[in-house]
């Protein structure tokens, strides 16, 4: 008979009934005797888990506030280098433009008054406040009150560290700013619910998406 059509034997080993008694027809061959296993070969075959507690201790903990691809902070070393080298090529520059424009004068140092002012006369271009006369406005809404939320945290993150006038000079921005902001998108509401075929009821708010 070939091994293929060989008839599977099945030998029932148990020496007890579901009721506790003993077989008579249970196998009469010996049960084999347990061998006994090393140190080395129980390691091997059953892998042991680590508790949680001694996995977080072998791995570096990382802060939660720093993601995965957040860049390394450079050194102290790294930074005065890039410092050194940056000042050094603009200053060539400014030294080219100047020979290419005889009579042109130096550009006025970055200073705190300069980046209010930038981040100022870019909200009021995106509130249409650029203008030629007599051309339609172009608002960029969305772009404007990122800018004038630009201000707002410059002005958070530098409290107590400015001197009067440029804390005059911070808040007054922010005020004309968002009441400009404020004129606009009244100005836009008004104007979308005259276009509306079925404008809101006096007296209702209603919503400009």
């Amino acid at each position: 008979m070939s091994e293929q059509n060989k008839p599977f034997v099945i030998t029932d080993r148990r020496k007890f009934t579901l009721d506790g008694e003993i077989r008579l027809d249970a196998d009469p061959s010996p049960e084999p005797e347990p061998r006994e296993t090393s140190f080395e070969e129980s390691a091997t075959l059953i892998e042991t888990p680590q508790p949680a507690a001694a996995i977080a201790a072998e791995e570096p903990a990382i802060p939660a506030e720093e993601s995965e691809d957040m860049l390394p902070a450079p050194t102290a070393e790294q930074t005065e280098r890039s410092r050194a080298a940056y000042e050094a090529t603009a200053e060539r520059l400014d030294t080219a433009i100047r020979a290419a424009n005889p009579g042109m004068e130096h550009p006025p140092a970055m200073s705190f008054e300069t980046l209010v002012q930038s981040v100022y006369m870019s909200a009021i271009v995106q509130l249409g406040g650029a203008t030629p006369e007599g051309q339609k406005p172009q608002v960029d809404i969305i772009g404007a009150r990122q800018s004038i939320d630009m201000l707002a945290v410059l002005n958070d993150k530098t409290t107590g560290n400015l001197s009067p006038n440029e804390q005059r000079m911070l808040d007054s921005a922010l005020f004309e700013l968002r009441m400009a902001f404020l004129e606009i998108t009244q100005a836009l509401a008004r104007s979308a619910a005259a276009k509306s075929p079925n404008p809101a009821a006096p007296g209702k708010p209603s919503i400009v998406r």
